[in-house]
């Protein structure tokens, strides 16, 4: 009977290490899998192209005793504004109002005791933003100008873009394919080893900041042109390649 059980006792023992060695056995061959030798490698490329759009803030303000008063000289000078936009050629869907506040103005004295007296509202301030897409470069001098003389006394920030850049990030986005694969093949050629095939492949691309310039001070001479030079963009695309390495 001794010799039963231990006869049991070893095949059992000897089953359970069959059946574990069924279990290990996927785990590591998918450790394996997993382990697949890799290199990745990144690559930038850029294009420039010149701006075909500028963007502009132009910010009417204009103070008076009451809400009211303020209110009506700003929106008489903003419709002056706008309608000699328009009649510039600048289309409906390229101006925004932008920043619009009605804004009390206040006064507080000191007292004798070296207290304040509390505040007390002696006017408001109305200032109304405009926002101004100019789709035709050689208009943006004039326009300032006009503006200016029109009652815009604030903003004047010019930001320069384009309104469809597509192009100019394929070129930039196909250039940093070009370098990784390049640097790719180098480095698996200098380490001996045969390159595989792509793994993975993700790229960043990185949106140009706009090109910002103040306008000309407000205070200038009305007959003078505003000057402006609108450079170029330039947008850039990094590539990460993954590949495979050929065993």
């Amino acid at each position: 009977m001794l010799k039963f059980t231990r006869s049991l006792v070893i095949a059992t023992a000897l089953s359970g290490s069959v059946l574990s060695a069924g279990f290990v056995a996927p785990v590591l061959a998918a450790e394996t899998e997993r382990r697949e030798a890799t290199i990745m490698v990144s690559g930038e490329g850029e294009a420039t192209i010149a701006p075909d759009m500028a963007v502009i803030s132009l910010v009417v303000v204009r103070d008076a005793e009451t809400a009211g008063e303020a209110l009506s000289a700003n929106s008489a000078a903003m419709t002056e504004v706008l309608a000699d936009l328009k009649g510039q050629g600048i289309a409906d869907k390229d101006l925004q109002t932008t920043d619009f506040s009605i804004q009390p103005k206040y006064r507080q004295e000191n007292k004798p005791d070296g207290t304040y007296e509390a505040p007390v509202i002696v006017g408001y301030t109305v200032s109304n933003g405009l926002t101004v897409r100019v789709r035709d470069l050689a208009q943006l001098g004039t326009i300032i100008d006009r503006s200016v003389k029109l009652g815009v006394n604030q903003g004047g920030g010019i930001s320069f873009t384009n309104d469809d850049p597509q192009q100019t990030v394929e070129a930039a986005r196909k250039q940093a394919v070009e370098k990784a694969a390049a640097k790719a093949k180098t480095l698996t050629e200098a380490a001996g080893v045969k390159l595989g095939r792509v793994v993975e492949i993700s790229e960043n691309f990185a949106q140009p900041m706009p090109q910002m310039y103040a306008a000309a001070p407000m205070a200038k001479r009305m007959d003078e042109s505003v000057p402006i030079a609108s450079g170029e963009n330039r947008y850039t695309v990094t590539v990460n390649i993954t590949y495979a390495i050929e065993q």
